[in-house]
Parts: C-alpha cells; sequence; structure tokens
C-alpha cells in the first residue's frame, strides 16, 4: 500500500482485535489509515512515520467498544484521501446503518451513480479505513459476500457481530 506524502508528522499505532492487529496511522488530529495486519500484504509504515499510541487513544476505545458490541456508530475525525469519486462512495458508506447491508447497485443509486456499480466497488475496495467507515456492510446483490480488503472471513466475522451476514452468504460459508 502506498500512501501519500504529507507535510504532516504521521504517527501509528497496532491495536489487538477479534479480526487481527490492526494498524492505525493518522497524525495528532484525524485518523487515515486502519490496516488489517494479518494478510498477505502488512503495511510497514515508512520510516519517517513515529509510533505513539497517544493519538489512536479514542479510536482504540471505540474499535474495542465496536468489537465488544456496545458501540453501533463511530465518532472520530477521519482523513481518508482519495479521488473525489472515492470520497462520495466513502461518505456514503458511512450512512449505511449498523446491521445492514446494502448492494453495490444500491450504493451506486445512492451516489446517483446507477450505471456505476463495478466503479464504487472499485472505491469500495480502496477505502483506507475499514470498519470504520463500513466497507464491509456492502455485499452482492444476490446475498454473497464479495470482496474484502481483510478477507472474507473477516467481512463474515463483522457482519455477523452487527447482526447482518446475509442468510445467502451464511449457506455459502458452511
Amino acid at each position: 500500500m502506498r500512501f501519500p506524502a504529507t507535510s504532516v508528522p504521521m504517527r501509528y499505532h497496532v491495536m489487538a482485535s477479534p479480526i487481527g492487529d490492526l494498524l492505525l496511522g493518522g497524525d495528532k488530529e484525524s485518523l487515515h489509515l486502519v490496516h488489517f495486519q494479518g494478510g498477505r500484504h502488512p503495511f510497514t509504515p515508512p520510516n519517517e512515520w513515529a509510533q505513539d499510541a497517544k493519538p489512536f487513544k479514542e479510536a482504540v476505545r471505540q474499535l474495542d467498544a465496536y468489537f465488544a458490541g456496545s458501540l453501533k456508530e463511530f465518532d472520530l475525525p477521519l482523513s481518508p484521501r482519495g479521488t473525489d469519486f472515492q470520497m462520495k462512495v466513502w461518505r456514503m458508506l458511512r450512512t449505511i446503518p449498523y446491521g445492514e447491508t446494502w448492494s453495490y447497485g444500491k450504493l451506486a443509486r445512492r451516489i446517483q451513480r446507477p450505471d456505476a456499480p463495478r466503479a464504487v466497488g472499485a472505491a469500495n475496495g480502496q477505502n483506507p479505513i475499514p470498519v470504520i467507515i463500513p466497507c464491509h456492510r456492502v455485499i452482492g446483490a444476490d446475498g454473497s459476500l464479495t470482496g474484502f480488503g481483510g478477507g472474507l472471513p473477516i467481512k463474515q466475522k463483522l457482519l455477523s457481530l452487527e447482526g447482518a451476514l446475509p442468510e445467502a452468504a451464511q449457506s455459502r460459508l458452511f
């Protein structure tokens, strides 16, 4: 994963979670990145990033509460970086309620681009702040679990936690 250069000093922290280690990256003001470290491509922060847990204290608290089932909506300052189209998709992802799923087609219609479900899928896959920007809540039109940066087993765990795992996906996974 490449991360754009910034003039703001970047920090990172790795937290343990029920879905594996998560690397949180950002500055003292906002979160820029959540990365699944257990996959095939763990993120290695650039040398100029400093390891520092302090800026991520609230993010860790909210993520822990989410995984414990007591937090349904994150309230954190976020600074994802992407194209205008990606930003539009990521803003819309934040409106998908806890415990619900949308298809890529529905997400495309919601951003007024009904002809672009594949582009929406690509933008969804580039989400730099998964879990908090809930890209895991987007599924195939037939209820199947489709692509997820952390892997389908993690997507299944997140949707199960939220009580939103579609029946079609349950029967295919087990």
